[in-house]
């Protein structure tokens, strides 16, 4: 064995270099494919604040940040920039997943570590084309709501794999096809390939989010379905606003009754 998969967490989650966290997602991947990372877990997780993040980009509330149209250079690099920071986000949450709940089937910890690498690879791709338009990740501001939701739900996994691949990620699925229509419609063809691949991507990563909440909530003998929409009411009341992408959601594991559940919870009062 070359490591362990939680030690290779905290390395990742406790660094604030984004190359660092990039070259450990990789690294570690790498060796979960040639059977050589051991999932025997010691001791218990740390908090959530040990985690760190980069100096910059500077996070802010969502509302701070401005509105840009598409059809600048200036809007498409804040959009792009909007973008490379839901997939660092993400690197950190698909680690956070592995780390922080423990005793679970060892395809829980495989599932969760691919999808670091991929979002790694994501976030790699997005800063590539920023680069391409003269700009880079960190040069605009940024807001910390997915890392937020993450720490609310530090403390049950089944209300994490709601919240964060179910409920947060999942409004990727509704909004990332018409981002890709607008970039398309400005001629911005290279970073319209960027989107799709993650698009593509982020349906599985959803996916997985269903099983393993359908999961956990089968080991608990409770209704998923019931349990999903007590945890977004909990957590996120007032959160759950359409339009959804139902082809999207039902191909990432979501049922027409929930489906049908949050159309109308998301209408108009």
């Amino acid at each position: 064995m070359t490591g362990n998969v939680y030690t290779y967490a905290e390395r990742c989650l406790g660094s604030p270099d984004v190359e660092t966290k990039l070259a450990l997602s990789h690294e570690a991947w790498q060796a979960c494919l040639a059977d050589e990372l051991d999932f025997g877990a010691e001791g218990e997780p740390l908090p959530t604040g040990f985690a760190r993040f980069p100096e910059r980009p500077p996070r802010v509330d969502p509302r701070d940040l401005p509105r840009r149209g598409i059809n600048t250079l200036e809007g498409r690099v804040a959009l792009l920039h909007a973008v490379a920071h839901i997939e660092f986000s993400a690197i950190q949450l698909a680690w956070d997943h592995l780390y922080r709940f423990r005793g679970l089937p060892e395809g829980y910890y495989r599932d969760w570590l691919r999808v670091a690498a991929e979002e790694a690879e994501h976030f790699a791709l997005v800063r590539q084309r920023l680069r391409e338009l003269g700009a880079d990740y960190g040069e605009l501001p940024a807001h910390g709501g997915l890392w937020s939701i993450a720490e609310e739900t530090a403390y049950d996994v089944a209300a994490r794999m709601a919240l964060v691949p179910r409920f947060m990620e999942a409004r990727g699925l509704d909004v990332t096809p018409g981002m890709i229509e607008r970039l398309r419609q400005a001629g911005d063809a290279r970073s319209v390939e960027a989107l799709e691949r993650i698009l593509h991507d982020e349906v599985g990563h959803v996916a997985l989010g269903s099983r393993w909440f359908q999961w956990v909530c089968d080991q608990r003998g409770i209704d998923p379905e019931t349990e999903y929409f007590a945890l977004v009411e909990r957590h996120l009341r007032g959160q759950a606003r359409g339009p959804f992408n139902l082809e999207l959601r039902r191909r990432a594991g979501f049922s027409d009754r929930e489906l049908e559940r949050l159309a109308a919870a998301g209408s108009p009062q």
